[in-house]
């Protein structure tokens, strides 16, 4: 049973490389090197910005919102129970654009959820576009991701269009680290789900929704913690087709600290299982098939987390007893690294026409299997109990994150 397992533990991620490397490079080949597709109608856009606790970012994103290249939009913030100033700027940037701009002001914190949803009762669009309060959205981001619900490119059943979220603080090892990881770890992963037809999440710093499919999956989920990875999940079994747009540009501030990081990845796990608990009912459904890989990369995931943790403690309880390390243990964690690497490097030649200084931050990515491989695999055992015992129907409300320092 252990050399089965130990095999899991080597197998799993080094195919899921290898995997993720060939997705990448099929999506670039099919989709990414063409033209994109063209905007041939230009409905109204209304844009939902979240915010709690944004007084130091909210203006700047709000500024760059003024600017997109897109004729016919609207600008929500939406203030939720924030406790510094952030409510009193809102008010402010209101009456200095008043025919782009509009506010709403909540008292209590309910959570990133429940602000859309007001932002969404109250917003003119026939489609959304969420943006993070502390995020830059390029100012062509609009003209690539609308083209994608209009009939004029097939785009009828397109219930979702997630953008291509860039980290913009580089100060740091643990900014840089994020960095490519974005470039390499999750926009290969997007590439990939979208070649097999689902994705497992949008990206909750840039997306933007068909108001018609929001309203027929039922909206965000207000007590789940991840309100971005829920609702990709409720329009994916109404049979809504959820695309990534790359061109969409936004960037946003990462944590810079390991507290920072550590409270944003137990969410991102916490919400991850949280919807693992609750969509396990496609497989009773046949038509959900195409769900069935997605899921199931999750649930591998967890085990390889949960095993990963187990085999370290097991080569350290015999590092001490015995003064050696398991050499099987060191030669798969060997293998492994140079197998990132690998994906890394071939994934940043993908995402470096996005980002021209990106190449100069591949060196960085040496540390990331000593660094994210032992924090995320403790997130997960972390966030599983916090997943399994939330009381049901609870406001999944939220805090401050941290924002890192921008450059």
């Amino acid at each position: 049973m252990i050399a089965f397992f130990a095999g899991f533990l080597f197998w799993y991620p080094l195919l899921m490389s290898l995997f993720w490397i060939s997705g990448g490079i099929l999506f670039y080949m099919k989709r990414e090197r063409k033209e994109p597709l063209p905007l041939t109608e230009t409905p109204l856009v209304s844009i939902l910005v979240p915010c709690h606790n944004e007084e130091e970012t909210v203006w700047e994103t709000v500024d760059h919102l003024l600017q997109l290249n897109y004729p016919n939009y609207e600008i929500l913030l939406i203030n939720d129970g924030s406790h510094d100033v952030t409510g009193r700027i809102a008010e402010v940037i209101t009456t200095m654009y008043p025919k782009k701009v509009r506010f709403i002001d909540m008292k209590k914190n309910s959570g990133k959820a429940n602000a859309l949803y007001m932002g969404f009762l109250a917003s003119k669009g026939e489609y959304l576009v969420c943006v993070d309060a502390d995020a830059l959205l390029d100012r062509d981001a609009l003209r690539y991701m609308i083209p994608h619900f209009t009939t004029a490119n097939n785009g009828e059943r397109v219930g979702a269009v997630t953008g291509n979220p860039r980290v913009r603080n580089r100060s740091s090892l643990l900014s840089r680290l994020q960095l490519v990881e974005y470039a390499s770890i999750i926009s290969s992963i997007k590439r990939t789900q979208r070649i097999l037809g689902k994705v497992m999440t949008v990206s909750g710093v840039v997306v933007a929704f068909r108001k018609r499919a929001l309203l027929d999956c039922g909206l965000w989920d207000r007590d789940m913690i991840t309100e971005d990875i829920a609702v990709t999940w409720k329009l994916q079994k109404r049979f809504w087709d959820v695309r990534y747009e790359p061109n969409a540009l936004c960037w946003m501030l990462v944590p810079e600290t390991l507290r920072g990081i550590w409270k944003q990845r137990v969410r991102w796990a916490q919400g991850g299982l949280e919807v693992m608990l609750r969509h396990w009912d496609i497989f009773l459904d046949w038509r959900q098939r195409r769900l069935y890989p997605i899921y199931m990369e999750q649930v591998f995931s967890l085990l390889w987390s949960v095993l990963w943790v187990v085999f370290t403690v097991l080569a350290l309880c015999k590092a001490v007893a015995t003064f050696e390390f398991l050499g099987l243990f060191t030669l798969y964690a060997c293998v492994l690294s140079v197998t990132c690497i690998v994906q890394f490097f071939i994934a940043v030649q993908l995402d470096r026409r996005y980002d021209e200084k990106l190449a100069r931050y591949y060196l960085w990515a040496v540390w990331y299997p000593l660094v994210y491989w032992y924090v995320n695999t403790f997130v997960v055992v972390r966030a599983l109990p916090k997943a399994l015992f939330k009381k049901k129907g609870e406001m999944a409300v939220w805090e401050s994150p941290d924002r890192g320092v921008t450059m």
